[in-house]
């Protein structure tokens, strides 16, 4: 029979208390689930919770992380540009979405190999590919983007001639566009998963033609927080509309959000989904 193989999606961490977060409880969390491989989406875990950086992308490989996904706040960390450039070939290990200009650092794609343990001690399996696709969406966000819809057309056509397990980080501000994606890519991909909103939507589910789907994935974070920041300037923007400096929030408790999503490596389609959402009052940024 086809293995099967359990891919981790985190939402976005978010500041030193989500990266904290993460690698106190990403061991477990893999050990719970026996997870295969992690996808973690990264744009906001700079020291303000904008942003990412080389550094923090070893950090994130080295706690595990097969692929980090960004959104639009890749480019917030100007050294982030170097390493984005200097990535070549289809194995990278940090994306930008692949809706932006052609002309821009890094690529929005990309594989990685895993091996699935084989019972009984039989002969080990050949490795299995699988393809990470990062896309934004158009609606209230200020970038001027292609059509990720289809942008995926376009990326699909390669890709799937490498692997049928490929799954897609939508980083998008509405439902509707989240969920239009995922009903564009039913059948074509192995899932569909939103961020960007940091709030975890309750409608994880296999979509009917067999892609897993979720609107949002939530975030890693301040609990506490407004999305990851202080609430205190952000309510004073709220009453007065008049700007305010954000501040990531680095208080405990924090919170880990995702889901686990088991494959079937013959189809590419999925067999199920499942949320987990992790609270720890005494992890410290």
């Amino acid at each position: 029979m086809p293995a099967k193989i359990k891919v981790l999606m985190i939402g976005d961490v978010a500041g030193p208390l989500g990266c904290a977060m993460l690698q106190k409880s990403l061991p477990n969390l893999k050990a719970k689930y026996q997870a295969d491989a992690v996808i973690v989406n990264g744009e906001n875990s700079a020291e303000n919770g904008r942003g990412i950086t080389p550094k923090l992308v070893d950090f994130f490989v080295a706690c595990g992380v097969n692929v980090i996904t960004t959104g639009n706040h890749i480019w917030a960390k100007k050294e982030i540009v170097a390493l984005l450039s200097s990535q070549s070939g289809d194995r990278v290990s940090v994306l930008r979405p692949a809706n932006f200009p052609n002309s821009a650092p890094g690529s929005g794609l990309t594989f990685f190999d895993i091996q699935v343990s084989t019972k009984n001690n039989s002969p080990a399996t050949p490795a299995i590919t699988v393809g990470v696709l990062n896309l934004q969406g158009r609606i209230f966000m200020k970038e001027s983007l292609d059509c990720p819809f289809r942008s995926a057309d376009t990326a699909l056509s390669y890709m799937r001639s490498k692997t049928k397990i490929i799954l897609v980080d939508m980083h998008a501000e509405t439902t509707a566009e989240k969920i239009g994606l995922g009903f564009y890519l039913d059948g074509r991909v192995s899932a569909v998963v939103g961020t960007h909103t940091h709030v975890p939507t309750a409608d994880a589910r296999i979509l009917p033609k067999g892609t897993a789907f979720i609107t949002d994935l939530g975030f890693t974070g301040a609990y506490n927080s407004m999305i990851g920041m202080q609430k205190d300037a952000v309510l004073s923007t709220f009453l007065t509309q008049m700007p305010n400096k954000f501040v990531v929030d680095i208080l405990p408790p924090a919170i880990l959000s995702g889901v686990c999503i088991t494959i079937d490596t013959g189809t590419g389609l999925a067999d199920k989904i499942e949320n987990f959402s992790i609270l720890d009052h005494d992890v410290k940024a």
